[in-house]
């Protein structure tokens, strides 16, 4: 008897091996997911942060284009506010379009502007008519026009709102397929132990003795769990990091952090409550139905 029982905790084992990796891998899933999402969000952030918008100016007197540079360096939605007199704008040109105009033409065409960017809250269609409106009330006779993007902040906008859409629908359907999948491993573990749970409590084990080992185990696996799907998803990030470096921008170490945290508490949690309810289960079935 004592040698059909060893027998059975061996074979047990395996499942508790195989219940850890697919726990991590399908929490590495999560990981990946939660991980682009909050990239999303950060890249979409900083995409609409580089949109430049140019007030092009009529006047040359400095003190009017000093006046005008510190009232919109005041206004809530605007950040690095510069301004590009005709030989910044004129080298600004050479580089973005890689040749030099100036063998060409004697005289700078270009006028003086005040660039600046705005606040990604404010980077829409409304948002940014409406400012343009206020500067051009403000200043309009030293502002010949103020110029962005405009196509560009539409289709952004549009396309992100989609895009997000689609991601939420695409994460809800994963966190139940997450939530199934490491229920149904847990539970498949746990299977293998039906036996061992029903002859403790044939022999007068208590309900809380049972469980108590069993929940402490499924608390341990998914800690163990958690640890390989953060190793390799950090792993995962610092690869895509060295091969665009762009995501080292938008990096937060504390949203990542935050990420690495709900998933311990969905592995831990998960897990726990799937060893619990299946042993209180078994615990509720009679012997024959167990086989």
């Amino acid at each position: 008897m004592a040698g059909e029982g060893k027998s059975s905790l061996k074979r047990s084992k395996p499942n508790y091996i195989y219940s850890i990796v697919g726990v991590a891998l399908v929490l590495l899933i999560m990981g990946i997911m939660g991980w682009v999402f909050l990239n999303f969000e950060r890249a979409g952030k900083a995409f609409k942060e580089d949109i430049k918008l140019q007030a092009f100016l009529r006047t040359a007197n400095k003190d009017t284009i000093s006046q005008i540079q510190q009232f919109i360096s005041k206004q809530p939605y605007a950040k690095d506010v510069q301004y590009v007199n005709k030989e910044t704008a004129k080298q600004i040109w050479n580089k973005d379009n890689n040749e030099d105009w100036s063998k060409i033409l004697n005289d700078n065409p270009l006028p003086e502007s005040i660039d600046f960017y705005a606040k990604a809250e404010y980077v829409n269609r409304d948002s940014l008519t409406k400012i343009a409106g206020e500067i051009m009330a403000t200043y309009g006779n030293q502002i010949t026009e103020l110029k962005y993007p405009s196509d560009l902040v539409n289709n952004l906008n549009e396309k992100a709102a989609r895009f997000g859409l689609g991601f939420l629908v695409v994460a809800v359907i994963l966190c139940v397929i997450v939530i199934f999948s490491i229920d149904n491993t847990i539970r498949l573990a746990m299977f293998s132990n039906r036996f061992l749970i029903k002859t403790m409590q044939m022999v007068g084990a208590t309900r809380g003795f049972i469980t108590r080992p069993m929940n402490l185990k499924a608390l341990v696996n998914g800690l163990i769990s958690a640890g390989i799907a953060i190793v390799l998803l950090f792993i995962m990030i610092q690869w895509l990091e060295n091969q665009v470096p762009q995501l080292k921008l938008i990096h937060d170490t504390s949203l990542t952090l935050i990420l690495f945290g709900g998933m311990i508490l969905v592995g831990v949690g998960i897990s726990v409550y799937s060893t619990n309810r299946s042993v209180r289960k078994y615990l509720k079935m009679k012997l024959d139905d167990l086989y």
